[in-house]
């Protein structure tokens, strides 16, 4: 299925499986509703960057996602109208660039996230006195700060470094650094 219409809004719902579909998004979060959908075993492409959209009404189980995600949140989202009608298990983003995309009430260990130059912190709420105490470059203290204030139901927080090395002015290779020393990263 192509959703690619510069004119249209897409509408996927109520009560609508999508079992072993590949599904090619080429259209912004704005034109884009997926709710109350299941999407079981599917290939979820986006060709253009996916920025900040809300997986929240959808039940993902044993996708793989490529492409570029900036600021999407997956699973179950403590705070929706409906939490039970969002979730996200058995997924695979290795073929995924996110950046700043947050994965709630799931387990994390059930989902495989992309590799270096993206990095994902597991469990970034719980482990907040921790991740605080280091000595981060540039100003990246301040996204680390954002992230340890969400949700207790915050299972993993995925970046793309060099994205952040910019906003933040610092570099990569310093972020690997301080990454490297800590417990609980996926590189």
């Amino acid at each position: 299925m192509e959703l690619d219409s510069k004119t249209e809004l897409y509408y996927l719902g109520h009560d609508l499986s999508l079992r072993d579909c590949t599904l090619v998004i080429r259209v912004p979060a704005k034109a884009l509703v997926i709710s109350k959908a299941q999407l079981i075993n599917c290939t979820i492409e986006a060709k253009r960057e996916l920025k900040g959209y809300r997986w929240h009404s959808a039940i993902l189980k044993g996708c793989r996602f490529s492409g570029a995600f900036s600021g999407c949140e997956f699973g179950r989202w403590p705070y929706a109208r409906e939490p039970e009608l969002g979730g996200i298990e058995d997924c695979d983003f290795s073929e995924a660039r996110l950046e700043a995309c947050v994965f709630m009430g799931c387990d994390a260990r059930t989902l495989k996230f992309p590799s270096w130059p993206c990095f994902t912190l597991l469990d970034p709420v719980r482990r907040k006195d921790e991740l605080l105490a280091l000595q981060w470059p540039g100003t990246m203290r301040i996204t680390v700060e954002s992230f340890v204030e969400g949700p207790p139901e915050t299972a993993a927080v995925t970046y793309f470094a060099p994205t952040v090395a910019k906003r933040t002015g610092t570099t990569p290779e310093a972020i690997r650094a301080v990454l490297d020393t800590l417990p609980g990263v996926i590189l």
